[in-house]
């Protein structure tokens, strides 16, 4: 591989994304931040485009030349590495998020333990985790899966465009499939998963109004759904779901989402003191029966109110969350005031802690 060089650096740094762009200098992303790799030279466009013909399967490759994107994933070392090879006006481009193959669990992911506890022991609902690009959705989405599977006798189906992170089956059977290479529409191809016997189908992104129909769908016949959403909260993900029905067919969603969502988890990844590396961040929604009746009425501004008073149920907002990690010793006063959703709330809250 002729950029192999760039891989291993980023690797070595420990970086989450490498960018490869014709007519620039190779690029690594690091702790959230983006840096040019020192002394690297200009990529030249005729030296990308053998590395995505070296690279990608033919049909792949084609697909790149004749639609200028493509989404790809493959193995480098110990590592996963999905890729989406684009065009622009210096000529070829690729975007790689670099995937660490050991799964790391929910202690060291510092995730909520409420989606442990709703994963092992809901058997139907939506598990929804939403969050900006990059914030690490898919990596909480496989210490989910990888719960299940040390734990758990089911079957799990994942759809997915295209794998991440390769599931060993352990108590579990898994069985994963990718857009374009194992599976072709997306809403024929659930159709078809349904009647495999799956208890738990994870899909990878809820793009559209297909995907979301269909997933809500299939919770409601009695199968626990995992999937995310590039939404910034809880309370705007539900809206988006709602919204993206047509007006007619509003209030009959609101009732099967209301009676089908189990959790929403929204993060963020921030910076931790020094610049250390990087901690998750989050917000949960439970769908208990007082978010059941606001989500039912269309009163989404209330969901807010629900999780700052819901810590009895598990819930908590994204200022709540930053507050703790402040006073844990593990972030800034400034990363708390610059993540949060609310931050006239935010500050009034780190006021009365610093009391």
């Amino acid at each position: 591989m002729h950029f192999e060089k760039y891989f291993d650096i980023a690797i070595a740094l420990q970086a989450s994304d490498l960018h490869l762009n014709s007519g620039l200098r190779p690029a690594i992303r690091l702790n959230g931040g983006l840096k040019f790799i020192d002394d690297a030279e200009i990529i030249k466009p005729d030296d990308f485009n053998a590395f995505a013909e070296e690279i990608l399967p033919s049909k792949k490759f084609n697909e790149f030349n004749n639609y200028f994107n493509v989404d790809f994933a493959f193995n480098y070392l110990n590592f996963r590495v999905r890729a989406n090879f684009y065009k622009d006006i210096r000529g070829g481009s690729g975007a790689f998020r670099i995937i660490n193959t050991v799964i790391k669990n929910f202690d060291e992911l510092n995730l909520p333990g409420v989606l442990k506890k709703l994963a092992l022991t809901s058997r139907r609902g939506i598990i929804l985790i939403t969050g900006p690009a990059g914030n690490g959705k898919s990596t909480t989405l496989a210490a989910i899966i990888n719960e299940i599977n040390k734990t758990q006798s089911r079957h799990i189906i994942t759809l997915e465009d295209p794998i991440e992170f390769i599931f060993e089956p352990d108590k579990s059977i898994i069985n994963q499939r990718e857009t374009g290479i194992t599976m072709g529409n997306f809403s024929e191809t659930l159709r078809y998963t349904l009647r495999q016997d799956p208890d738990v189908i994870m899909i990878g992104e809820l793009r559209d109004y297909e995907s979301i129909s269909a997933a809500v769908s299939a919770a409601e016949t009695g199968h626990l759904i995992l999937s995310t959403l590039h939404t910034q909260d809880a309370s705007q993900t539900v809206e988006r779901i709602i919204n993206i029905f047509p007006e007619n067919q509003q209030d009959h969603i609101r009732l099967q989402l209301a009676y089908s969502l189990l959790c929403v988890c929204a993060q963020q990844l921030l910076p931790l003191k020094n610049n250390s590396g990087r901690i998750c961040a989050s917000e949960i929604l439970i769908s208990n029966p007082a978010v059941r009746n606001l989500i039912i009425e269309g009163k989404i501004s209330g969901l807010r109110d629900s999780m700052q008073t819901g810590l009895n149920f598990d819930m908590h907002t994204m200022e709540q969350d930053l507050e703790k990690l402040f006073m844990l010793g593990k972030i800034e006063y400034s990363t708390a005031l610059e993540y949060a959703f609310d931050k006239t709330y935010m500050k009034r809250i780190m006021k009365n802690a610093e009391a």
